[in-house]
């Protein structure tokens, strides 16, 4: 229980809720878009079908509906929602995060943490090539 209330006082509860109401909203504001502006240009090009770039596996049957309008619209919304959640959210988090830092002197967060055996073997490795240079010079004629 007290993990729990741990959990909760944190503030993480909290910034997930404000980010699941602002996605829906954003959701269905994407969704309007898409389906009012976007799919019916999309439709154009489908000729004189009504259903634009859409048409049936067979006549009489409503379920045999193949719409390729839909599925491009449903891929321009996808990455309209990718970009605006990436330029909206995430970029500013991350400046701010990496200003931060800088701000309080402490270094920049590397990339990818090396592991151990890899850091290993680049100090055998510069080791062996510094050891390697000495022994070139050693061996040079002298003049």
């Amino acid at each position: 229980m007290k993990g729990f209330k741990e959990f909760i006082m944190r503030g993480n509860v909290l910034d997930l809720a404000v980010g699941v109401v602002i996605g829906s909203a954003f959701t269905a504001l994407i969704t309007a878009f898409v389906d009012n502006l976007i799919q019916p240009v999309i439709a154009v090009f489908g000729g004189t079908n009504v259903n634009g770039l859409a048409f049936f596996i067979r006549e009489e049957n409503e379920a045999t509906l193949v719409n390729f309008g839909a599925v491009i619209s449903a891929v321009i919304a996808f990455l309209i929602t990718a970009a605006v959640v990436y330029f909206v959210f995430v970029l500013p988090v991350n400046t701010a995060t990496k200003m931060d830092r800088k701000r309080r002197g402490l270094p920049p967060e590397e990339e990818t943490p090396v592991a151990e055996d890899i850091a290993l073997l680049t100090e055998i490795r510069d080791a062996l090539q510094t050891q390697n240079q000495a022994a070139a010079t050693d061996q040079r004629p002298q003049a």
